[in-house]
């Protein structure tokens, strides 16, 4: 199966094609250079492949079919970024609890067309049909990664889902490994990715808008010059932990995201590729970061996002010039409730376990931790 062909049978054509067409051929490639991956794997990859570009496409045909969704604005979105594992999906998850704002869920970004109505939101049978294939799906092994990570039709979801249509994103790195794919994601111009970004926030809020988007993924950090390009008046928060706890529970949820495309992972592999993987999206956003004093970055401690929850989404909402309402903490603090850390059981990981130790993570993460120590 080739790039072309899976571009045909999606029916893409043009700009689409042509931005798309980058990614997917270096994801190919290095999905054929994949010796690690089982047979049940391989499909598992082409079979993502072929949904990232069927979603894709489903915009795509209701932008033409509907010429008003390329006219929604997109106001000042907060972007949430940082390493992984470090209160970013909480963050979310409570600023998306206030009825004001607007996170993308993952029902609505797993199908999207016909466009979501606000008049039929709540009740949208696809709703449904996200919660029972995660239902049928994550159990066994896969089971666990719930403990970890949210998963459900109402959970915000991660931009890493959008990107990924477009071929300009991490996840089929994190799915499965392709390090080819990985250097090729890492050097790329992504503009392309960032503006089929927007196309997608332009379809989810054409029926169904909110007064801010609230939008979150760790791989920001690598593209954030391609992502101001497309969104020059977006606003950045960065929550920050310490790298070593983060390097210990990231290779557990990956190792566990993995387990069902591979016939053996290797714990130390796994570690060495996520210990510099994670590092180079940071040495990224800092180097961003320091040639661009004028962008105003909140950072935020970890520690204190589970100290004292409102507190920190009420540092977020004056930060991005949003209206920290009673209505915005009650829906804080009901969340925080109903969402206790242990709600799937406990996420259970060790360094060790990925032949990683404090001073290997450290010596990688100095730079990191030299600029932000006020914050670990």
């Amino acid at each position: 199966m080739t790039a072309e062909d899976m571009l045909a049978d999606a029916g893409l054509v043009g700009e689409m094609a042509d931005g798309t067409r980058p990614g997917l051929t270096a994801a190919l490639a290095a999905l054929a250079g994949e010796s690690g991956l089982s047979a049940e794997g391989r499909a598992r990859a082409l079979a993502q492949f072929r949904d990232n570009l069927a979603r894709l496409a489903a915009i795509v045909a209701d932008r033409a079919a509907h010429p008003a969704i390329a006219d929604v604005a997109i106001d000042r979105p907060v972007f949430i970024l940082g390493l992984p594992r470090c209160g970013t999906s909480i963050l979310h998850a409570l600023i998306g609890a206030d009825p004001a704002v607007r996170t993308p869920l993952q029902w609505e970004v797993a199908a999207p067309s016909p466009p979501p109505d606000a008049a039929t939101f709540a009740s949208d049978p696809r709703a449904d049909g996200f919660d029972a294939y995660v239902a049928a799906n994550f159990t066994g092994a896969w089971a666990d990664v719930l403990k970890a990570h949210p998963i459900g039709a109402r959970v915000p979801q991660e931009c890493g889902m959008i990107l990924e249509t477009a071929f300009q994103g991490i996840n089929p790195t994190m799915l499965f490994s392709l390090p080819g794919y990985y250097r090729w994601y890492r050097d790329a111009d992504t503009r392309f990715g960032y503006r089929v970004h927007k196309m997608w926030l332009q379809h989810l809020a054409w029926k169904n808008p909110r007064d801010r988007w609230v939008l979150k993924v760790q791989e920001h950090a690598f593209h954030l010059p391609e992502l101001f390009s497309v969104y020059p008046d977006a606003v950045l928060v960065q929550p920050h932990r310490d790298p070593v706890t983060v390097m210990a529970s990231i290779s557990r949820l990956i190792e566990v995201i993995r387990c069902v495309s591979f016939g053996k992972i290797d714990r130390a592999a796994l570690g060495q590729e996520l210990l510099h993987l994670w590092h180079d999206g940071q040495v990224a956003a800092m180097a961003f970061r320091k040639a661009n004093p004028q962008v105003r970055v909140l950072d935020l401690r970890f520690r204190d996002l589970v100290a004292d929850p409102v507190a920190v989404v009420r540092q977020v909402y004056d930060h991005a010039g949003m209206d920290f309402t009673e209505q915005s903490q009650a829906a804080v603090r009901q969340w925080w409730h109903d969402n206790p850390a242990d709600k799937h059981g406990a996420h259970r990981y060790e360094l060790s376990d990925y032949g990683l130790t404090r001073d290997q993570v450290e010596s990688v993460y100095a730079d990191y931790i030299a600029e932000y120590a006020d914050f670990l």
